[in-house]
């Protein structure tokens, strides 16, 4: 059974879980923003945004759910699954990015989704999608080892082959072609996931959004009072230029949210409230920030 009130619950006591986590660390408030999209003949929707900005531990942190309803996918979200065509749709999702303030603390992501596509007289279209992914920007290996782990032993009671595929497709999707590295040590990304038919699947995506703060919140803890200075956070701003790159020109998501009229102010909390760009900027050889390319980016088996 097809049951999305449950998806919908589940994802807003997310939201608060999270939120409430994170506030208690940093010991600001997020905002909360609850918003209803005025309906058009194409979409309906509704969610609610929460941002804390400008926090002693993090700079900005945005935790958003949203849920959006229509009569028909826009063209390009449709023209390569012919059998969306024509079906009215609801999708519902929580995302995160946290961009903290000290730059030896990573910059994390987290998605966990539900598709439905429907039409009279034909069986719905359904799936699940998600993951999380760490952007380190000063690395530490134990770090990186423990938030594999953790994606890992999540998914193994769903099947062996999940990990490693997941990794994979985490790597290979959070990639930055024009530049030719990754953003970050990656992590588990999937999406149109409905092979466990809908109640099992949805317990791996409830899984992967409760793991969510096992895996990042030690990082957190453990970093985020390790001194540091104006180089540092040169450099963290200028690493958050690549997460601005990636997210406008690859990430499906906030493409799929500006192309299908979604709310821009809630699609776009996941930029970095301060980032740098310049021109063929080489890290020192030898140099904490060259470790970032050497030992980090490349894509390894970190669990």
């Amino acid at each position: 059974m097809i049951d999305s009130q449950a998806v919908r619950d589940y994802l807003l006591g997310l939201q608060d879980q999270i939120t409430d986590t994170i506030a208690a660390i940093d010991g600001g408030a997020f905002r909360t923003d609850a918003w209803e999209k005025p309906p058009t003949e194409r979409l309906r929707g509704n969610g609610r945004t929460r941002i804390l900005e400008g926090g002693a531990v993090m700079e900005r942190a945005g935790v958003g759910f949203s849920h959006v309803t229509g009569d028909a996918l826009p063209p390009s979200a449709s023209a390569n699954r012919p059998e969306l065509a024509e079906r009215g749709f609801e999708a519902m999702g929580v995302s995160l990015v946290f961009h903290p303030r000290n730059p030896h603390v990573p910059t994390v992501h987290m998605n966990v989704r539900c598709f439905l596509a429907t039409k009279a007289g034909a069986d719905p279209v359904w799936w699940f999608g998600g993951g999380m992914d760490l952007t380190p920007y000063y690395g530490v290996a134990e770090d990186c080892a423990h938030f594999h782990r953790t994606c890992r032993n999540t998914l193994a009671p769903f099947g062996d082959d999940l990990y490693p595929r997941f990794k994979q497709w985490c790597d290979e999707y959070f990639y930055l072609k024009h530049r030719g590295e990754a953003r970050g040590i990656g992590g588990i990304f999937f999406d149109d996931f409905s092979a466990l038919g809908f109640a099992r699947s949805f317990d791996m995506m409830r899984a992967v959004g409760d793991a969510f703060l096992p895996a990042y919140q030690p990082i957190l803890e453990a970093r985020r009072h390790t001194p540091y200075g104006e180089r540092e956070r040169d450099f963290q701003a200028y690493r958050r230029g690549r997460y601005v790159e990636f997210n406008l020109v690859f990430d499906r998501g906030t493409l799929f949210g500006l192309q299908s009229g979604g709310r821009a102010e809630s699609i776009l909390m996941s930029m970095p409230p301060q980032a740098s760009w310049r021109y063929d900027w080489q890290p020192e050889p030898g140099s904490a920030e060259a470790a970032l390319y050497t030992d980090f980016l490349p894509a390894r088996a970190w669990a």
